[in-house]
């Protein structure tokens, strides 16, 4: 079986050179570029912001046990059913007892990246339950057969003309159908789902420890309608969510909004704290909130990496980075992609062959500038290479390559030994594949610089 770093080379040389693939993600990636620059003057002093931030997610980092204890706590005060699981195969034992126990076949899906990461959509297609994604982005991928392509814009990859084309198949829709129409009719398609539904999934934004609560953010509305018609919630949120205080969110959710999509404050911001109660006349009359590990402990266990936890998933790295610029989502063969992805893949569940990605980098340090949470990616990248190299079988040979290569380098008669006829031949029979077959071909002149410097002949 080929490996996922061949098939990541493979992929990436394919996408890098499709023009069509680079102008849609080009344009798209550039459209947020233009809105985070005119957001980010909402702060005062984004700086102090960003300060601000990254301390608050240190000091859950150092408490992270007793707040995740004391979330559980405050949860199941409030009527919450508080779940533990360790991997993917935990949430969905748990989640299978659910739909069996409430004879579901029905569900409404908030967007969720862990919902991708435990594969939540092939187990309910497997278990017989008909699911909808409620995000658009998200429910236009859910059409193609695809996964989300971005952290936060899971159809980026996609132009107006193609999902007109995917919806004129799957819906008879006019293959011209501009977005408003397209959009109007979704809205339409999914109130009737919302309506028959009989269970929600969620993720989590924040998992606010002081008052056992559920913080969640959006810009659709869809979310609130997943945890206000069905009489069943299901919150799957990662461990590392946690904030300590009610009040963090006047800074974490402006911080988020304006890095992920430009704008000062997203349209829905909602606070879940157990399910209705007698005198409420909407929302769930179950709430179930499952504390997803899935590696992040593994991840913590790490002194320098255990930064990655702080990601707020506002997708800002991936729209600064290079390399995710022109190789685009699906090369990455992972949940989380660009720089973050790069950093905590190999942690997670079941990606301990993820490792290479940390190499997929440039190291321009775009992704640390323009992180809200002050993550130091483009060190941590350098911090996994170098434990990768450390551990790997081809070490010597390295040594032994750079040891020979820095005494030849650093000798110029040492290099001079070597004719410019014998160098020519060596580039052309073993060149090529370290140079590349789109550069010209290296060829070395007769004299060297040094030689001709010697001679004075200019």
């Amino acid at each position: 079986m080929e490996s996922k770093a061949k098939i990541f080379q493979a992929k990436s040389e394919k996408v890098a050179f499709d023009r069509d693939h680079r102008k849609i993600l080009n344009y798209n990636i550039g459209q947020y570029d233009k809105a985070v620059k005119k957001g980010k003057h909402f702060f005062r002093d984004l700086e102090n912001a960003r300060e601000q931030a990254s301390k608050i997610k240190d000091y859950c980092l150092q408490e992270f046990d007793q707040l995740l204890i004391k979330f559980e706590k405050n949860a199941r005060g409030n009527g919450c059913e508080v779940e533990w699981a360790s991997n993917a195969h935990d949430v969905l034992k748990i989640v299978g007892k659910i739909l069996a126990a409430e004879d579901i076949r029905t569900v409404v899906k908030m967007k969720s990246m862990i919902s991708e990461e435990v594969e939540l959509n092939h187990f309910l297609h497997k278990n017989k339950v008909e699911s909808f994604e409620t995000d658009l982005g998200e429910f236009i991928v859910q059409l193609a057969g695809e996964k989300p392509y971005h952290i936060l814009t899971p159809a980026m990859h996609k132009s107006k003309e193609s999902v007109a084309e995917l919806f004129n198949l799957k819906f008879g829709l006019d293959n011209t159908a501009k977005p408003e129409e397209i959009t109007a009719f979704v809205r339409d398609f999914l109130r009737a789902k919302f309506m028959s539904a009989e269970l929600g999934f969620t993720g989590a934004n924040f998992l606010i420890a002081e008052t056992g609560s559920v913080a969640l953010t959006e810009n659709e509305g869809n979310g609130m309608l997943t945890f206000s018609w069905p009489k069943i919630l299901v919150v799957i949120a990662g461990i590392e969510r946690l904030l300590p205080e009610l009040n963090d969110l006047d800074l974490f959710w402006p911080l988020l909004a304006v890095h992920g999509t430009g704008q000062h404050v997203t349209a829905y911001n909602s606070i879940l704290s157990g399910p209705a109660k007698d005198s409420e006349g909407d929302g769930p009359s179950r709430m179930v909130v499952i504390l997803f590990d899935g590696g992040r402990t593994k991840l913590f266990q790490e002194s320098e990496m255990r930064q990655a936890l702080k990601c707020l998933r506002c997708g800002a790295c991936l729209n600064a980075c290079p390399i995710y610029k022109n190789v685009g989502g699906y090369t990455y063969q992972t949940t989380y992609t660009g720089p973050i992805g790069s950093v905590i893949s190999m942690y997670m569940d079941g990606n301990a062959d993820m490792g290479f990605l940390n190499f997929a980098s440039s190291l321009c340090g775009k992704c640390t500038d323009v992180c809200p949470i002050k993550i130091p990616l483009h060190n941590l990248l350098l911090t996994n290479r170098k434990k990768i190299v450390e551990s790997s079988d081809s070490l010597g040979v390295e040594r032994f390559f750079f040891q020979n290569y820095k005494k030849y380098m650093l000798r110029r008669k040492r290099l001079e030994r070597v004719s410019p006829k014998w160098k020519n031949k060596a580039m052309s029979t073993f060149g090529v594949k370290v140079w590349g077959p789109r550069r010209d071909n290296l060829v070395f002149a007769k004299e060297s610089f040094h030689q001709t410097w010697k001679k004075k002949e200019f």
